[in-house]
């Protein structure tokens, strides 16, 4: 277990994050996928140093009324939905207030997509090696609804890979992909955004700019 210790960002997280990765460096079958937003940028840094494509992957939180940071379960536009049962049970959240979010955050992914993708379609992921990236990993919903998507592409192999992470998480992703790495796994967690100096909110206009860098400056390995 690595000594745990702050990123300065985004990027040089992604860097980091990729010096453990690079067994997937120069092959023809793996394709980064960062989770918008705060994912895309540490996906840049590791789909340009293991020379791969780099695409997103629209999955997004359910957060509790009244306080959206505090995960509830997550939707991906799959008709993929994760719940965190025990927090929708300890604060008594009905099942119209899990709807009624649900649907607000299903429009969020369908405006995203229009800006990510526009009309271009997704990319065939059948048969390859998918590097999931985020920038870190709090309750795990997120992912999991990015994991339930990604099977669903009968892709050849699932891999996780975020710069920080509590341990005890990172053990129980073990069972759901093929493998996770986690660059630092310090033993007090708290959130996210702790292990950051910078952990400024990443904007669609950046999303997109970072996808069309690597578009541009990575040549497709599909």
């Amino acid at each position: 277990m690595d000594r745990p210790r702050r990123f300065r960002d985004r990027s040089e997280a992604g860097r980091i994050l990729a010096a453990k990765l690079l067994p997937y460096a120069n092959r023809s079958d793996v394709v980064v996928l960062g989770m918008p937003r705060g994912g895309v940028p540490v996906a840049f840094e590791v789909a340009q140093i293991l020379h791969a494509p780099l695409d997103v992957l629209l999955v997004r939180k359910l957060g509790v009324p009244g306080n959206n940071e505090l995960a509830m379960g997550a939707v991906a536009l799959e008709n993929i939905c994760i719940l965190q049962s025990d927090v929708i049970q300890h604060l008594g959240i009905s099942e119209s207030m899990i709807e009624e979010v649900a649907t607000r955050e299903l429009k969020e992914l369908a405006r995203r997509k229009e800006i990510y993708r526009g009309s271009q379609p997704p990319r065939d992921l059948k048969g390859k090696t998918i590097i999931l990236v985020d920038d870190g990993l709090a309750t795990g919903s997120t992912m999991l609804a990015a994991i339930n998507a990604m099977k669903r592409q009968n892709c050849g192999r699932i891999v996780v890979a975020v710069p920080v992470a509590a341990a005890e998480l990172c053990e129980k992703f073990k069972s759901e992909v093929d493998e996770i790495i986690c660059a630092s796994t310090p033993a007090s967690f708290y959130a996210v955004s702790h292990w950051y100096e910078n952990f400024a909110q990443i904007t669609d206009d950046e999303v997109r700019e970072l996808l069309h860098r690597a578009n541009k400056e990575i040549s497709p390995c599909a």
